[in-house]
């Protein structure tokens, strides 16, 4: 498998890598009965984003093709993320809080996109963008919360889904189980999490990366 072509699509890559289709359930795109959100539901999967302090999470990232990457993702309040590719992946994507940056070691590129006020900040501002952007998705599962989320004024960025699982144990009681992300192309792409892990200490260093065009070493 040729793991940049999981990458032609740069734009939408920015609004995630991560933003970042497959992986989910046939029945939740056809449910013959679906099932509507419950009231304050948008709320909740704000606070659940929100009361993330820090997380962890082991991630499977698919394309419209079928073609995986693996990696894990790290994610720190306020802002910031980390998606660091299995080996031999030549690739990095990470967040700084202000900019995404996507690193092409094989090619040695790096390339920026600014988050501020695109749709990314569902996952990255949730107290801002989930309320000004998103909406509510009818699900065929009551234990499911799907909330879309698109700019109309922008729709170069796209629409991501992100989709949770009602979990106690998770905070705010919603589990981030997996994000949909579909560019202005309509190319698809996937990310689904797994193993969470919440709460650890992260140095904001983990937010940096090696730029492969200079040898000395930038914010990222």
């Amino acid at each position: 498998m040729n793991t940049l072509s999981l990458f032609k699509n740069r734009p939408i890559l920015s609004a995630v890598a991560f933003a970042m289709a497959v992986g989910v359930p046939a029945s939740f795109y056809a449910a013959p009965a679906p099932v509507e959100a419950a009231a304050g539901d948008l709320d909740r999967a704000v606070d659940a984003l929100r009361g993330i302090s820090t997380m962890k999470a082991d991630f499977v990232q698919t394309d419209r093709n079928g073609n995986s990457v693996t990696g894990v993702m790290t994610l720190k309040r306020p802002g910031k993320i980390r998606f660091e590719y299995e080996k031999g992946a030549d690739l990095l994507v990470v967040s700084n809080g202000k900019s995404m940056y996507m690193i092409d070691y094989s090619v040695n590129q790096v390339q920026r996109w600014p988050i501020k006020n695109s749709p990314l900040g569902a996952l990255l501002d949730p107290s801002r963008d989930v309320k000004k952007y998103g909406k509510l998705v009818p699900t065929s599962h009551d234990d499911v919360v799907s909330i879309e989320v698109r700019d109309k004024d922008r729709p170069e960025f796209g629409v991501i889904t992100l989709i949770f699982a009602r979990d106690g144990s998770a905070p705010g009681g919603l589990r981030l189980t997996h994000w949909v992300a579909l560019d202005s192309q309509n190319h698809r792409t996937t990310v689904r999490l797994r193993n969470h892990r919440y709460g650890m200490s992260v140095a904001d260093s983990a937010f940096t990366f090696r730029d492969p065009r200079k040898s000395s070493r930038r914010p990222g």
